[in-house]
């Protein structure tokens, strides 16, 4: 395949742009790119209004608890060592990401997207030296490491796990141990029982697993929409500013987790693995875990449902449902509630910060973080997803058979991640701290730019990663 193949279904304007990459850009074509610069444009204002907004609240009241609204962030602009490969990997991406992404064999490309964002990850956590940038980021109060003691028994631990989650209660747990179910410190303890104790280790983990999503995005579009339009959303996967915080948070692994479940759900619906049976029950055992990395994660579980019905299937559903219900089981047997745990979370949420950080700040200013972690071409591929949602609803239509347009599904699957981030929203759970909250969400709506034309995809490409960049030398992020 070369970077001249047009995918089928592509929209008209970025067809045209892969075919004819020497002659002058059509009207159509020019007003499209009018239009994604114009809604680039309309994000870059959300979040300018967010921080303005923002820092007059902060400094009127405190109420809602972030030093550089609407991230959890603090102005420091620095340097470190991880600043020069930082710029190689980007230029890097920048001018070979598109070429090969269109000629290299799918597992290749697959490979290399993954250690491609692995080492963008790794070299933007490094601006802020090994210490504070990676080892030291699980092991600070509110974090995992800090109760790896509390579980040398595992038993009385799993069983008295809710008993320690208010904030009033004897020995409470520290505020993320608290807000996820105790699959999220499990999985540091069983590190530390294998002998990769410690931050390092436990950053190690976080970074390398974080950046595999990039891998499952890629073979979950492969299969719903389609090799072409998959191959053209690699680089800008790899480039996702979202980077900054997967390397710096357990959040994007528990986002990778999220995507293998979703990528095996695809691979068993569409039936291109020879497993279809095994491909599922495995998506449901990685989306049971999902739920018990974190309560507001069921909501990946809307996406799930539009896989299915981009596939017109169910038969995956038997064996999806008896490996979240093997997940579910075994934590129950082991004492610890999920609902329980839920309830009470709900309740410590709002004995914190979230009593007083004002929802209708944050229920707007969480999507101007969404634009910094998903940059400006994401925007405007969003734009264009928009635009093209009625199309691709209407083909959804049970009277309407399946959706044969690979364009049109990769709308729908981007649309069923962009409404689990609304609802999330929309739920009040999530106010401030969402750039690595939303990641299991945000992961996927990269895949959209996609649809951007071929002629302005190193343009769009560099708008991401000047924005990565300079989010990692002007900023202290907190996660």
């Amino acid at each position: 395949m070369t970077s001249s193949a047009t995918p089928r279904g592509t929209p008209r304007a970025a067809s045209r742009a892969t075919s004819r990459p020497t002659l002058r850009p059509t009207p159509e074509e020019r007003a499209g790119h009018r239009l994604d610069l114009w809604a680039a444009a309309a994000g870059a204002l959300l979040v300018v209004a967010a921080a303005v907004i923002g820092t007059v609240i902060e400094r009127a009241n405190g109420s809602l608890h972030v030093n550089w609204p609407p991230l959890y962030a603090s102005w420091s602009p620095h340097l470190g060592p991880g600043t020069p490969a930082a710029v190689a990997v980007a230029v890097l991406a920048i001018v070979h990401g598109p070429p090969l992404a269109a000629r290299l064999p799918w597992r290749r490309l697959v490979l290399l997207g993954w250690a491609g964002a692995l080492a963008w990850t790794g070299a933007l956590a490094l601006i802020d030296g090994w210490r504070t940038g990676i080892a030291g980021r699980l092991t600070t109060a509110y974090e995992y490491l800090t109760v790896i003691h509390r579980f040398d028994h595992l038993g009385p631990a799993l069983r008295d796990f809710t008993h320690h989650i208010l904030n009033n209660a004897p020995d409470h747990w520290p505020a993320h141990v608290a807000g996820h179910p105790p699959a999220a410190v499990l999985t540091f303890v069983g590190l530390d029982r294998i002998g990769l104790g410690g931050g390092g280790w436990a950053g190690i983990w976080c970074l390398t697993v974080g950046t595999s999503a990039v891998a499952a995005v890629l073979i979950a579009v492969r299969a719903l929409a389609g090799e072409p339009l998959a191959r053209r959303a690699a680089p800008f996967l790899v480039l996702a500013p979202s980077a900054v915080w997967v390397g710096t948070s357990a959040d994007g692994y528990f986002a990778a987790v999220a995507a293998w479940s979703l990528a095996l759900l695809a691979l068993a619906a569409t039936r291109r693995t020879t497993h279809p049976a095994a491909a599922a029950l495995a998506s449901g055992l990685l989306l049971g875990l999902t739920c018990y990395l974190s309560y507001g994660l069921t909501l990946i579980a809307l996406i799930a449902a539009a896989v299915l019905w981009l596939t017109r299937t169910v038969r995956p559903l038997p064996f999806l449902a008896a490996g979240v219900a093997a997940v579910a089981v075994a934590f129950t047997l082991a004492g610890f509630s999920w609902w329980e745990g839920y309830l009470l979370l709900v309740e410590r949420y709002y004995q914190g910060a979230a009593a007083v950080r004002p929802y209708a700040y944050w229920v707007w200013g969480n999507l101007a973080c969404t634009v910094l972690i998903t940059g400006p071409a994401t925007v405007a591929a969003l734009r264009r997803t928009l635009a093209a949602a009625p199309t691709a609803m209407r083909g959804l239509r049970p009277s309407a058979g399946s959706l044969r347009d690979p364009a049109d599904r990769l709308v729908v699957l981007v649309l069923a991640a962009l409404l689990a981030l609304l609802v999330a929203d929309l739920s009040g759970m999530s106010k401030a701290e969402t750039e690595r909250i939303w990641l299991p969400f945000a992961v996927w709506l990269p895949a959209a730019c996609a649809l951007l034309p071929a002629a302005r995809r190193r343009a769009w490409l560099t708008a991401q990663a000047m924005l990565a960049l300079l989010l990692n030398h002007l900023l202290y992020t907190g996660w």
